[in-house]
């Protein structure tokens, strides 16, 4: 006997908070591409390696909310007969693409701050650079304030989010670098703040990265421990033994669970009864939304007639095919 709770179970992700999202992501995605274009002009004019490299990053995370976006309009799309749990699974995919998105950008800037190292820029016009930064960390704190009430539950959304932390912080050292340019002029702290800025994207790339590669070759979540809620199914009465237990992520906060348990209760009605318990149990104690059980009675044992050689030959010959 199988049940499946459908995705019609699942409602974390209801219309308004789809919609807040979308909206949230396009006045972000509307604030960095303007941005961009300003660090950019300001960078080229001012000879700032570091607000060039900004702007970099910038192009980058509006590409990288662009995707998010995308996935997130993708995602609300209803469960069909060829995709059964629904599209969730697409905003996984476009976290792993803004992961690897931070990582390219990240390895573009430690390198040119490398190559500027060795021979900085002669003169860097220090304040038109922190005027803009300034202004980089004000819309970058807002987009990262707009991002974050649902970063916590939304791989997608907290790609996006992290894009946004990482420009803050790309901002703030470009505020010191300007700071010390424009005070004791040491040039090379541009070049310094650059390689600084790419160091900590790569550190907030990698959990993202992982993560989504977690959920994408469906291990077992972080967060289920598969021995306890085997102990857990064991614990029913009526349950004999437990195979085939799988647990997996769907999406983040969707996490579903396949099992076959084998029962001595011979009733159809108890057995039911014992179904519905286990599904109820499972979902209010471990938060699994999709649940696929099997119930069977174990095998009867055959009777042998020890009256009738031929049924303890055929009964030897069996045992010994199976060995």
């Amino acid at each position: 006997m199988y049940h499946h709770c459908h995705a019609g179970c699942f409602h974390s992700h209801t219309s308004s908070t789809a919609s807040h999202k979308m909206r949230s992501l396009w006045i972000a995605l509307l604030l960095i591409i303007s941005l961009a274009g300003i660090e950019g002009g300001v960078g080229w004019m001012s000879h700032s390696l570091a607000l060039i490299a900004e702007s970099g990053h910038m192009v980058s995370d509006a590409l990288a909310l662009g995707v998010a976006l995308l996935a997130s309009w993708i995602a609300r799309f209803p469960a069909s007969v060829q995709a059964t749990f629904g599209y969730r699974r697409i905003e996984i995919l476009a976290a792993l693409a803004n992961g690897i998105g931070l990582l390219v950008v990240s390895g573009w800037i430690g390198w040119e701050a490398l190559g500027r190292l060795g021979s900085p820029a002669e003169e860097i016009l220090s304040i038109p650079m922190l005027v803009t930064a300034v202004v980089g960390f004000v819309i970058n704190s807002i987009n990262a304030f707009l991002l974050h009430s649902g970063s916590q539950q939304d791989l997608n959304l907290r790609g996006a989010f992290l894009h946004m932390v990482a420009d803050a912080i790309s901002a703030i050292g470009v505020i010191l670098a300007a700071i010390v340019v424009w005070q004791f002029n040491w040039n090379w702290a541009d070049s310094v703040t650059s390689l600084g800025v790419a160091i900590l994207i790569v550190l907030g790339a990698i959990p993202l990265i992982r993560q989504s590669l977690h959920i994408l070759l469906e291990k077992s979540p972080i967060h289920l421990d598969l021995t306890q809620i085997q102990t857990h199914l064991a614990g029913f009465e009526g349950v004999e033994s437990i195979q085939q237990l799988r647990i997996w992520s769907i999406a983040l906060g969707q996490d579903a669970l396949m099992a076959h348990l084998t029962v001595q209760i011979p009733s159809g009605a108890v057995r039911d009864r014992l179904l519905q318990q286990i599904k109820t149990s499972l979902q209010q104690e471990f938060g699994i939304q999709e649940i696929f059980l099997q119930l069977t009675a174990p095998a009867p044992i055959p009777l042998i007639n020890l009256s009738q050689p031929q049924t303890l030959e055929l009964l030897n010959q069996q045992f010994s095919d199976s060995l």
